[in-house]
């Protein structure tokens, strides 16, 4: 193994890379962890505050921890108020038990505070900065490469890919259908067809030549050889790393992700207004007929009871992203998963 296409984008020993958990799964320690096992991590920065971005920046700089960092590309306003207050009635039974009047809440739509968190990593910068729900403007990223960082875009499909090409970045992270969590298309209302990583990782590299991450479905050793084999410069795992000791998943997710009653994953928007893959469970099967797209809005109208559903273990209220491999993710640390999926390269 000489280690050289991924110790060329990220300075690593070995090509598996921890993919960013936002809503909290990914802590410093479980970087940490990854990187002192040969791997490389992202901090996810969506949904915290830049304050919050900060001080994690300065806790894993302070260890000298290399490390990358994702932000999600802001959109526009998918759904106007007619249709987030029919959806917020229709689920509105649902936040009861928890004291909240989900028919009530306003329509929040921000931008994840965009501008502070592009100015921070300028000031700051890291190794590496990868985009998620779409292109950054060009001019962040010429600032970005400017500062000597990296530049990465997820992408769905070779026109995502061609598209996020003619902006200059320096690598894709090519997402197949089974991976876990948001997917990262470009364009909600019309997304490519479903595509597993393994041939979008192929055609993708053929149709840019530039370097790409696998993502998406990776269940052991065979995956990462298989996807490092067809191309890809590193692999990045994340639904693996949920149940390890440094995750800072819930512990509602993380019994979810064991429960023999779990007995698929499923695409949704119901939860958030964008689709997203997770266990299935009844709020998915109740409500996904009738969910709109409309992200981040549907994504701040059920945050509170997604966040109460899990403290109180109703797991049936929750998110519980994961991709088609959760039945191999395991207990103990995350370096142990990073030995094992790289042990036989």
């Amino acid at each position: 193994m000489t280690g050289d296409a991924w110790t060329n984008l990220f300075g690593s020993a070995t090509p598996v890379v921890a993919a960013p958990l936002a809503g909290g799964a990914t802590t410093c320690a479980l970087v940490r962890a990854v990187a002192a096992a040969g791997g490389f991590a992202f901090l996810a920065a969506g949904y915290k505050t830049p304050e919050a971005v900060a001080a994690e920046l300065a806790e894993l700089r302070a260890t000298g921890t290399p490390h990358g960092v994702n932000l999600f590309v802001p959109g526009g306003r998918d759904i106007d108020e007619t249709a987030f207050r029919r959806y917020a009635h229709q689920i509105a039974a649902e936040g009861a038990p928890y004291g909240l009047d989900l028919a009530a809440a306003p329509l929040v739509h921000d931008d994840d505070h965009w501008p502070d968190k592009i100015d921070l990593l300028l000031a700051a910068p890291v190794p590496v900065v990868s985009f998620t729900f779409g292109l950054p403007d060009p001019a962040a990223v010429t600032a970005l490469r400017r500062a000597g960082t990296r530049v990465l875009v997820t992408v769905t499909s070779v026109d995502e890919a061609l598209a996020a090409r003619e902006l200059g970045v320096d690598g894709l992270v090519a997402q197949g259908t089974e991976a876990g969590g948001h997917s990262g298309t470009h364009t909600p209302h019309r997304p490519a067809p479903p595509t597993s990583t393994r041939p979008l990782v192929h055609d993708v590299l053929r149709a840019t030549g530039l370097p790409v991450v696998a993502a998406g479905g990776v269940a052991g050793p065979d995956d990462v050889r298989a996807l490092v084999a067809a191309g890809a410069t590193a692999v990045a795992v994340g639904t693996l790393l949920l149940r390890t000791d440094e995750s800072g998943a819930s512990r509602t997710h993380r019994d979810a992700l064991a429960d023999p009653a779990r007995t698929g994953t499923v695409l949704t928007r119901a939860f958030t207004g964008r689709p997203a893959r997770g266990l299935r469970n009844a709020f998915i099967d109740r409500y996904e007929p009738v969910a709109p797209l409309g992200y981040p809005e549907l994504h701040h109208l059920t945050r509170g009871m997604r966040a109460a559903a899990a403290a109180a273990g109703h797991a049936d209220r929750v998110h519980l992203w994961a991709g088609t491999g959760y039945r191999h993710a395991t207990t103990g640390p995350a370096a142990a998963v990073v030995e094992r999926l790289t042990a036989t390269l």
